[in-house]
């Protein structure tokens, strides 16, 4: 992944992942992927540069980017914490879960601990229902998480 600050080559990368993608069919959804993949969350400088490439407007790209949440559009920490906050998870207690995570890394959900480490976000299911209450971490899915759990997480994290 390739980190750059605004204006310094991001549309020419965004248009050079756009030229090698848009022949495909419906290439909106896998060009954003690739794009988040590059720099770590979907530049503002990027819609502009897909949008025109594949004739749509920018509210159309902004639309999108917007709706789906795993599309970010700030850069994440080096480890993303994704809490599970759909129903079965909050009646197993992920609130309390999902409180103590903030507790121990000072934020809320959709911040980055100001060292830069750990992003924290909400998601409406990871299909862990029978392991409620559930977590991911940088992809990987972590079941009936308790007090115990989210102390071994943040000490992960934080290494």
């Amino acid at each position: 992944m390739v980190m750059q600050s605004a204006g310094t080559g991001i549309e020419a990368q965004v248009a050079s992942i756009v030229d090698g993608m848009r022949g495909m069919e419906g290439p909106l959804l896998p060009i954003l992927h690739e794009v988040q993949e590059e720099f770590g969350y979907v530049p503002q400088e990027a819609l502009p540069v897909i949008a025109k490439a594949l004739n749509l407007s920018r509210a159309e790209v902004y639309g999108v980017v917007s709706f789906y949440h795993d599309y970010r559009r700030e850069p994440a920490g080096r480890h993303v914490l994704k809490v599970c906050q759909a129903e079965s998870c909050q009646s197993m207690g992920s609130d309390e879960v999902a409180a103590r995570f903030k507790q121990a890394l000072g934020i809320g959900f959709h911040q980055t601990t100001p060292d830069g480490r750990v992003t924290l976000e909400p998601v409406y299911c990871l299909g862990m229902c029978a392991c409620s209450p559930a977590a991911m971490l940088d992809g990987e899915v972590i079941g009936r998480i308790d007090a115990a759990r989210v102390d071994e997480i943040i000490a992960e994290v934080r290494r």
